[in-house]
């Protein structure tokens, strides 16, 4: 019998299931959107129970779709929206609140106080991160602050903590296994990465309970099964990682200096640095990349937090577009942005600048401007952010990076990929591989049960569908005036601090 691998990648707007085969090809897809919900300006969440239906419903259409008999599932490799924070209660399995959402800004006002107080430096030399709202540290801390009762039950051991994978485990276990990997745990702002323990300190500093947490793993291990409920069987659950670490492992950039960005509703750019977490001097955050046996690497990470989530709102929120892969043509039709420049910024500036109170802007705009020069200005957006990210990492990093590797859903965008090129002057390479967050995952849980030998086998999976090499090669003003956009932007936040 041909054996599978299935895959659950649980994203911030939509939940799959994908089985791979051996070869790493796809052999059913099953994806279901579910509901954004944005109680005040600034703030993002999710229905958990609508989270695990929607994942529940797609795990049996995968399977079912193509007739294949449950006993042919190898394994589970679960890759997940990141940051993302649930709490619920350990006897019911409800949870107190909605999941406060990695892109959710209300706790910016609980960073700037750590910051305030000093605490900044403190946080980075044990976690790699930047004090920041974006992890799931004080969206713990929020939860057990505003929402009645939950301090108490918490600081009795009632409830339970867990990024989107802990809470996807606890359902298909039917509440057996209270786990995270350190991928995942590497997100809270809570984890040392230097120990790979959850950190006393940093949980006295937010008074978050030590009993809240889940118990931390690697990312590839037989971690237990699925309770029987879903499936009618028992398939292991075998490998874990975070989305842009996955992607990172499906990229196979298992090698220091090698960089992969992710394209997706944010934009997400890690290089793997090896065994060592070095600390980054230009606004990146280091985090695990994964851990296999007893061998971690570790990764420096740019993130981006509006990235294919500006085609998202021209579409829905402007109505310039009725579908997303529309914006190419559109862009394409029109040989510049007319001097225009979107910076995106609906959710604050991710790194390397890192300032949470900055809003979108528009610049530019005359009386020539039409929808056209708007959607290439946003598709261009997303390459400059990446740009910014990158000539961070290549400081860091002391090296000039000779390639990037690129994947999700806005690499199917050549416009896109080929102004990427220009502006890094660096070859951009799409793999054949569409799935590739999805995939990682898969290569994890089936290491972990001999599904695949080892990462020689599988690195042989990944082959270039197309490079974007530089073509234009003075992009000095159009990086110019990017760069005065940006400083506006900013100097529009100071305005409204001062």
């Amino acid at each position: 019998m041909e054996k599978y691998i299935l895959t659950l990648d649980q994203g911030t707007t939509s939940s799959r299931a994908i089985l791979f085969n051996h070869e790493g090809a796809i052999v059913s897809l099953a994806q279901k959107e579910f509901k954004q919900i944005y109680p005040q300006p600034g703030w993002v969440e999710h229905d958990p129970m609508e989270i695990w239906s929607t994942q529940a419903s797609v795990i049996t259409e995968a399977v079912l779709q193509k007739g294949i008999d449950r006993q042919a599932l190898a394994a589970i490799g679960i890759t997940n929206q990141r940051e993302t924070t649930v709490v619920w209660d350990r006897s019911t399995g409800v949870p107190v609140y909605n999941a406060i959402v990695w892109q959710d800004r209300r706790t910016s006002a609980i960073c700037d106080g750590l910051r305030k107080d000093g605490k900044a430096e403190l946080i980075q030399q044990k976690t790699g991160l930047i004090v920041d709202a974006y992890f799931s540290g004080t969206k713990i801390q929020w939860i057990l602050d505003n929402v009645e009762g939950v301090r108490a039950r918490a600081e009795k051991g009632e409830l339970a903590f867990g990024t989107i994978d802990s809470w996807l485990i606890w359902n298909l276990t039917g509440g057996k296994l209270h786990i995270t990997d350190v991928t995942n745990a590497s997100r809270t702002m809570l984890y040392n990465i230097h120990t790979l323990s959850w950190d006393e300190t940093l949980l006295e500093l937010l008074r978050i309970p030590a009993s809240l947490l889940p118990e931390v793993k690697s990312s590839s291990e037989v971690y237990g099964t699925t309770s029987g409920s879903l499936l009618g069987i028992q398939v292991p659950i075998a490998g874990i990682a975070g989305d842009q670490q996955s992607a990172l492992f499906g990229h196979m950039c298992n090698r220091p200096g090698m960089v992969k960005n992710t394209y997706g509703t944010g934009c997400f750019m890690l290089m793997n640095i090896g065994s060592k977490p070095t600390l980054s001097k230009n606004n990146l955050i280091t985090t695990i990349a994964w851990k296999i046996g007893d061998e971690v690497h570790y990764a420096l990470e740019g993130s981006i937090f509006i990235a294919g989530a500006v085609v998202q709102w021209l579409r829905d929120e402007l109505k310039m577009i009725e579908s997303a892969p529309e914006i190419e043509a559109l862009a394409a039709a029109v040989p510049d942005t007319g001097g225009v420049y979107m910076v995106p910024a609906f959710a604050g500036l991710g790194a390397p600048h890192w300032n949470q109170d900055a809003r979108g802007s528009i610049f530019g705009i005359t009386r020539g401007t039409n929808k056209n020069h708007f959607c290439r200005a946003a598709l261009e957006s997303i390459a400059y952010q990446t740009m910014d990210v990158l000539t961070a990492m290549q400081n860091d990093a002391g090296l000039q990076i000779s390639q990037l590797r690129v994947d999700g859903g806005a690499t199917n965008n050549n416009l896109l990929l080929q102004f990427q090129a220009d502006i890094l002057g660096t070859e951009v390479l799409r793999p054949n591989i569409t799935e590739i967050t999805a995939i990682g995952a898969a290569y994890l849980a089936g290491l972990a049960v001999g599904f695949w030998e080892n990462i020689q086998a599988i690195e042989k999976q990944w082959q270039i569908n197309r490079s974007f090499t530089p073509e234009n090669s003075d992009s000095t003003a159009r990086i110019r005036g990017w760069q005065r956009a940006v400083a506006a932007v900013k100097a529009w936040t100071d305005l409204d601090k001062s």
